[in-house]
């Protein structure tokens, strides 16, 4: 029986809320569930706005509007990251600046990106990778002396924190000045399909919600504040519906339940590798990150181990998966600068990703493991060939 790569998670009351939305005769958008999930965020987190979006790449595409991004316009951004982070920015004119990951985790390096600040940079964006913090406070001293904007790509972030010196936590998505969430059905909370803008800074509190109901102040009207709504700037229909954010709240009221089981199995994970197999490159949880156990991944020593792991996690059924191409070695990112991005390559080849979804029985992908792959001192990969010592009976 194959182990797969992600299962949606159910609470048990994602069709109840679903059919109370169709009940209450409002199921396109910023109705009843809608409210209750920017609550939710609101309250829980200290977040000044939110705004739930059709997925994270809407909202940050509604990020690079409400930053006045035009041609001609530098953007910051990690390398290695998925498409939509540049996509956004790209799609408003912007030219994107690749910064290069951290040797140690495959955040950008905070180290690097004064280094790549000109005349025409306006943002720089910090993508949260496996749900571990940026250097944040580094990254926000940077912007605010050289003028700029910070958005926090925080897909993967929900309920991750960055520590400061204090020991003080900040949650991830709240500490820029623009912040995206996503509620994919790969990530720790979903939807489907679904994401989040938030709000940080006031100047963009009134302009997000005309921009998010399609450049008109229809939000403005429904609290009364106008007496009929028009067009007022430019936007598009980035609310997300209310079937989607029903299913969305049942998700949300067992968040700390949800998250507990994913971080359990990411630390068996990680006990496991630390003892069994340590030829890979175990996560690496900086001294100022919290871990939500959005993604347990491992980094081998070169592509062609990568592949030869890959191989033997597929023959005995572990639907284990590489992640992201470094965006400058794409076709479409190529055009862009060519600095050294030697890391952002490095996990580009390296590394890969385990199966981690709250119903995953972790022993039976740890007897896989051990029934069909060989890890040696050396840091090689090869198949077994059935050899069921260690585990005394075939594993199916």
């Amino acid at each position: 029986m194959k182990i797969q790569f992600n299962k949606p998670y159910k609470t048990g009351k994602e069709l109840l809320y679903i059919e109370d939305a169709i009940e209450r005769g409002k199921i396109s958008g910023n109705g009843h569930y809608t409210q209750e999930c920017h609550s939710f965020f609101e309250k829980r987190y200290g977040f000044r706005k939110c705004l739930l979006t059709t997925s994270c790449t809407d909202a940050l595409e509604m990020a690079a509007i409400l930053l006045d991004i035009t041609p001609g316009d530098e953007v910051i951004m990690p390398a290695y990251t998925f498409v939509s982070t540049a996509n956004a920015f790209v799609l408003r004119g912007a030219t994107i600046v690749f910064c290069d990951s951290r040797s140690d985790h495959p955040n950008m390096n905070e180290e690097l990106i004064e280094g790549l600040i000109t005349a025409k940079t306006k943002a720089i964006v910090a993508v949260h990778y496996a749900g571990m913090a940026c250097k944040m406070d580094a990254i926000m001293e940077i912007a605010d002396r050289h003028g700029l904007f910070v958005v926090e790509d925080a897909a993967q972030a929900v309920d991750s924190y960055f520590v400061d010196s204090e020991g003080q936590k900040h949650p991830l998505g709240g500490i820029g000045h623009l912040g995206a969430f996503s509620f994919h059905e790969t990530k720790n909370i979903i939807c489907g399909e679904g994401g989040m803008l938030v709000v940080n800074d006031e100047r963009f509190e009134k302009r997000s919600e005309i921009i998010w109901e399609k450049g008109t102040n229809r939000t403005a009207f429904f609290r009364g504040e106008v007496d009929k709504y028009g067009w007022v700037d430019i936007g598009s229909s980035f609310l997300m519906s209310e079937l989607n954010a029903a299913f969305l709240l049942a998700q949300l009221e067992n968040l700390d339940e949800i998250l507990q089981k994913r971080r359990h199995i990411w630390e068996t994970y990680d006990d496991f590798f630390a003892s069994e197999f340590t030829a890979f490159l175990r996560p690496n949880v900086p001294d100022w990150a919290t871990n939500n156990g959005h993604m347990y991944y491992l980094v081998c020593e070169s592509l062609e181990k990568r592949t030869l792991a890959l191989d033997a996690l597929k023959s005995v059924g572990v639907g284990a998966v590489f992640h992201y191409q470094n965006l400058s070695s794409s076709k479409m990112g190529g055009g862009f600068n060519q600095a050294q991005l030697d890391q952002a390559e490095r996990y580009t080849n390296c590394l890969f990703r385990l199966p981690l979804f709250p119903e995953l029985d972790a022993e039976k992908v740890f007897l896989k493991l051990k029934n069909g792959l060989l890890i040696e001192k050396t840091g090689s990969c090869k198949l077994e060939n059935n050899d069921n010592s260690r585990t005394g009976k075939p594993i199916d």
